[in-house]
């Protein structure tokens, strides 16, 4: 394996290491009823704990934004 292509290996596992972060913390908070999201006026509003935490244009944005402000904020900590 050369540099390029380890390098790559690497930033490939990195992603799905946050993808799997991510998806795990939604996955848990949907389970609890905990997070709410709708798409309005062509963004999507995700709220954690009846608080506010993310507006972005794509779903997947505003879900990684909603968790780095619900951390932030002490939010959606089980």
């Amino acid at each position: 394996m050369d540099v390029m292509q380890q390098v790559r290996f690497e930033a490939a596992a990195a992603a799905n290491a946050e993808d799997a972060s991510i998806w795990r913390w939604f996955s848990e908070l949907l389970e609890e009823r905990r997070i709410r999201w709708r798409f309005q006026f062509d963004c999507w509003q995700v709220s954690v704990d009846r608080v506010s935490v993310a507006k972005e244009g794509t779903f997947d944005l505003a879900i990684r934004q909603a968790k780095a402000t619900a951390e932030k904020l002490g939010l959606g900590l089980t």
